[in-house]
């Protein structure tokens, strides 16, 4: 017997139509590509950025998918200013439903060579950003019957990289954080999933992937595909973990590497 198809109401729901989402360090790069993803599914967007002002052709293109868009003062190493422009943008727009905690970054240097303060900055940047603004939006989620955070991680969390140490044990932070928020708050109808991408090409990898010994290497270790990402290939997988398609999806780490981690 010839089942028949779904109707369209009745298909898995990629759209984000309704939702509000945060992305942080949203600017350019991966953030940048994420907040315009989010728009186009529909999405409201806000920008968590440094420069609000130099924003604004952002927040021009993401209107243009016809959702709400604004850009907000945010430096994730000042915890105090990032739950204020929360609360501010929550009492303006309503509750956040989607968190992107895409602020990261870190040092190249030989573990040997590591001081005090630079572990503690990338710790904080990567590690501590992540758990104490998930732990602020889940407060409101919470109260709103759930929502969806995704962490960017990095494959630097799941591999060892040289001359990357601190980077590394941050990054693995991210990802065991997150098996732990996810375990912690799905009664709370929360979903918290990370993704880990590969070299990609953006301004922040530019230096690196100038160098043509660096680069014909990083594409003999993408193990899989031999070729460096691009932003959208983690977008795409951002939105989708974001999304009711990924309903029964948590605690989970996506790598995005192209094979990368499965040599």
């Amino acid at each position: 017997m010839n089942t028949p198809s779904p109707t369209p109401a009745t298909r898995t729901p990629f759209a984000l139509t309704g939702s509000r989402a945060l992305v942080t360090a949203a600017s350019r790069g991966l953030g940048r590509e994420i907040a315009l993803e989010l728009a186009g599914q529909g999405a409201d967007v806000v920008l968590g950025v440094r420069d609000p002002d130099g924003s604004a052709e952002l927040v021009a293109e993401l209107a243009a998918f016809g959702v709400t868009a604004r850009a907000t003062r945010m430096d994730v190493l000042d915890l105090a200013a990032c739950r204020a422009a929360i609360d501010e943008v929550t009492a303006e727009l309503g509750p956040i439903d989607i968190l992107v905690n895409n602020a990261g970054g870190g040092i190249n240097a030989p573990a040997i060579d590591v001081t005090e303060e630079d572990f503690e900055r990338v710790w904080q940047l990567n590690t501590r950003s992540t758990f104490f603004l998930a732990q602020h939006v889940a407060k409101s989620m919470r109260a709103n019957g759930g929502g969806a955070i995704v962490n960017v991680a990095s494959q630097a969390g799941l591999v060892a990289l040289p001359l990357e140490s601190s980077y590394c044990t941050a990054k693995a932070a991210v990802v065991h954080l997150t098996r732990c928020l996810a375990v912690e708050w799905g009664g709370y109808g929360i979903r918290v999933n990370a993704v880990a991408p590969t070299f990609i090409e953006t301004d922040g990898t530019a230096d690196a992937l100038s160098d043509d010994a660096f680069r014909a290497d990083t594409i003999e270790r993408i193990a899989a595909l031999h070729r460096i990402g691009v932003p959208r290939e983690v977008s795409g997988a951002v939105a989708f973990l974001a999304s009711p398609a990924a309903s029964l999806i948590t605690g989970q780490t996506l790598a995005i590497d192209g094979g990368w981690t499965v040599r």
